[in-house]
């Protein structure tokens, strides 16, 4: 039950009207809204795969929301919140060619709905990063060569595919969500059906690169581990000056993966 139907029950209840509990209401409702989140889209919320028709669409939620709000993107100073990006953009599509990525949609009215998560996600293979890394010279935007440097020179120092001796590896590349539509539990529901595509598929292994905490640690509550971490302050120029002043409660980069097992049943397929 939605936040908006459950609130008045509560605070009209026979048994909590009647009782002194000496605390506002304006406050206890405010506590319940927090707790159960305004979900004043639960109702029509669906969750579809992303197909290459939806390119456009999804880059038009990205500009107005991970590109500006991420961590990285914001201490590089990368765009401004609606603004395009075409280097970001690029590797956004690329992550969508791959067929493997989901979004969540409000469909408020028949014929009109909204994107307002998505979950980009790739298939990585051996030698991706390395030439990844070798054609940032050649990109002229100098804030997106300073994000994907560090998270490409990171990838290839703890190289987990020769740690898992795997073939491929499921990215997780990007997790965003409107925020309008925060706190509803979207960002979990998202990575909970990245998982299940990954199984569907085959895959063996699952990576992320999280560069936040809240991202971090919706993706330990899916079961992912953490394989290595680099501290943003400690990422310095020659100099010793910080390379990206990320603001708190940021502090941290992190490699996470889930290795996925012959036979697991922890989490059922489900049809997307």
């Amino acid at each position: 039950m939605g936040f908006k139907r459950l609130a008045p029950r509560i605070l009209n209840h026979p048994g909590f009207r009647g009782r002194a509990t000496g605390i506002p209401r304006s406050k206890i409702f405010i506590t319940i809204r927090r707790r159960f989140g305004d979900c004043s889209g639960c109702d029509t919320m669906e969750y579809q795969m992303i197909a290459p028709e939806h390119s456009e669409q999804v880059l038009e939620h990205l500009r107005r929301n991970f590109f500006a709000d991420e961590p990285l993107n914001k201490a590089a100073g990368l765009c401004q919140n609606g603004s395009s990006c075409p280097a970001l953009e690029a590797h956004c599509a690329e992550a969508i060619q791959h067929r493997m990525s989901v979004m969540a949609v409000d469909a408020k009215e028949k014929g009109a709905c909204k994107i307002v998560g998505v979950v980009l996600n790739g298939i990585l293979k051996p030698g991706d990063t390395a030439k990844a890394l070798s054609k940032l010279d050649c990109n002229d935007d100098a804030d997106f060569r300073k994000i994907f440097d560090l998270l490409h020179r990171h990838n290839l120092k703890h190289n987990l595919f020769e740690h898992f001796d795997v073939d491929c590896m499921f990215d997780v590349r990007i997790l965003s969500v409107d925020s309008c539509y925060r706190g509803q539990g979207i960002a979990n529901e998202l990575v909970k059906r990245s998982v299940a595509v990954a199984r569907k598929n085959g895959f063996r292994l699952l990576k992320a690169d999280a560069t936040g905490i809240f991202s971090q640690k919706i993706f330990r509550s899916h079961g992912f581990e953490v394989f290595s971490e680099q501290p943003y302050i400690k990422y310095t120029d020659e100099d010793g000056k910080v390379i990206l002043p990320v603001e708190a409660p940021h502090i941290k980069l992190q490699q996470l993966y889930k290795a996925i097992c012959a036979g697991d049943q922890d989490e059922k397929k489900q049809s997307l």
